[in-house]
């Protein structure tokens, strides 16, 4: 039986332990995992939207989203991510749809822009995203700007 619990949440709606283990899950997986030191807390956090799931407290998926004109002019979904204990529980897949329903639920869009991460484009594909042909290194990880309208 699974304890799984979904959170969507603003910034200033976080518990201190949420906050904690969110950042933890953020550092965990972006800066050690795939070892690419660069500045996470960037001061957009405070304007995001974030969604994540949890087990006994522990982050097992995440990302965060944001309305249009903050981060691109379209709305956007950013620091997707699951945790190595979330992994093979199809949560991503279920991130990815909470977020695009919190996006269109509460920013009456459906038009979102994302940065993915290349290895991730089929990914994304699934849920309607199209490679924009902007593809650029993001901290020494190949991107790939998507748009889904």
């Amino acid at each position: 039986m699974s304890n799984i619990i979904w959170k969507i949440k603003t910034f200033d709606e976080f518990t201190v332990p949420e906050l904690y283990a969110v950042l933890k899950a953020r550092v965990d997986v972006f800066i050690i995992e795939q070892n690419c030191p660069y500045p996470d807390l960037d001061n957009y956090d405070q304007k995001a939207v974030h969604i994540w799931a949890e087990e006994n407290g522990n982050v097992l998926a995440y990302c965060r989203i944001f309305d249009r004109g903050i981060k691109y002019d379209e709305t956007s979904i950013g620091r997707v991510l699951t945790t190595e204990q979330g992994r093979g529980k199809s949560l991503g897949k279920l991130l990815i749809k909470y977020a695009v329903e919190t996006i269109e639920n509460r920013f009456h869009t459906s038009e979102i822009r994302i940065s993915a991460q290349d290895y991730l484009l089929k990914f994304y594909g699934d849920f309607g995203f199209e490679d924009t042909g902007k593809k650029y290194l993001e901290d020494d990880i190949p991107h790939t700007e998507m748009i889904r309208n």
